[in-house]
């Protein structure tokens, strides 16, 4: 049986001291968005939390990481970061 590829990290989330476990590809995506919104990886999971997201915490982080990066992909997203328009929906 293969092993877990899921890492895992510790964090100060809203109740204190605590771990997460999540794809080292998540990690990485959340720790882009911290530098990006300078913040550390504890206070952006605070954030996360106070949303109320059902599904608990590891979720509501893999959610919110989604999130982030499909509001990016928009054509508003785009231009904010400087990427310029999406020619090939243009038919």
């Amino acid at each position: 049986m293969a092993g877990s590829r899921l890492v895992n990290r510790n964090v100060v989330a809203a109740r204190g001291r605590t771990s997460m476990r999540l794809e080292p590809e998540l990690w990485d995506a959340l720790l882009e968005i911290c530098l990006r919104e300078d913040l550390d990886a504890s206070e952006l999971v605070r954030e996360i939390e106070a949303t109320g997201h059902i599904g608990g915490r590891t979720s509501a982080v893999r959610v919110y990481v989604l999130t982030y990066y499909r509001t990016a992909a928009t054509e508003h997203g785009h231009l904010a970061a400087g990427h310029g328009l999406n020619t090939r929906q243009a038919a």
